[in-house]
């Protein structure tokens, strides 16, 4: 798999020095450019296939929002700002994330990780409509009816999978069955859980509530999963 391409927008010179710093450290990203402004950004993504941009928002001249309605929906967004009341308008054009400066090393992996969830998962639909998934479980492969899934729950190096009517332990990785699940049917809420949207019985902005299980909503799925919610 080839690396993602990436570009920085910030009109902090710090700023970018921090972005640059901490995307260095993570495998698989390459900082293609690193802009100082939302219009020399413009012409670069416009000459260039550019898979993810690092975004500040409140900037001289052009603004990052604008920016982002102004773009290609292949490359996508990682909002990185000093200002909490901008994400809503981060999540509403669908942003993969929202980092509040400062940005620990921690966030932006976590970030990156959402990326290539999604960019996996946007993959796999293109390629098929499956209606189950095959996970590796007691040494064989077990096939798993999405429409029996309620939800997904990492335990330290394993996961457990639960049906309507089986509980299924597999060693593969959280981020790995985050890729397989269709997006409009799952969503991740927290970094140990992903639930079937289907089968909420009820939310608040802490947890979900799945056949009598309250399942916890993690402060950096939150903005996400309130969205989601909310737009079905």
């Amino acid at each position: 798999m080839s690396n993602i391409k990436c570009v920085i927008v910030d009109d902090e010179p710090t700023a970018r020095d921090i972005l640059q710093i901490l995307i260095s450290q993570i495998e698989g990203i390459d900082i293609i450019f690193s802009c100082k402004n939302a219009s020399e950004a413009l012409s670069i993504l416009n000459e260039n296939n550019i898979d993810l941009l690092f975004l500040d928002i409140n900037m001289p001249g052009m603004s990052g929002i604008t920016l982002a309605k102004s773009i290609s929906k292949k490359t996508k967004i990682i909002f990185t700002t000093a200002y909490r009341e901008y994400a809503i308008d981060g999540f509403d054009l669908q942003a993969v994330d929202y980092l509040l400066k400062p940005i620990s090393l921690g966030r932006m992996q976590q970030a990156i990780e959402k990326y290539k969830s999604e960019n996996n998962r946007s993959q796999q639909n293109a390629i098929s409509s499956k209606e189950y998934i095959i996970i590796r479980s007691e040494r064989k492969m077990v096939k798993i009816n999405l429409s029996e899934m309620l939800y997904v729950e990492s335990l330290s190096d394993y996961l457990k999978v639960y049906t309507e009517t089986k509980m299924i332990i597999t060693r593969e990785t959280i981020t790995n069955i985050d890729a397989k699940l269709p997006s409009n049917s799952f969503i991740r809420i927290h970094r140990s859980y992903i639930v079937s949207i289907n089968y909420i019985n009820s939310y608040t902005s802490e947890f979900v509530e799945i056949n009598e299980k309250a399942i916890p909503i993690s402060r950096s799925y939150r903005s996400s999963f309130l969205m989601k919610m909310e737009t079905e």
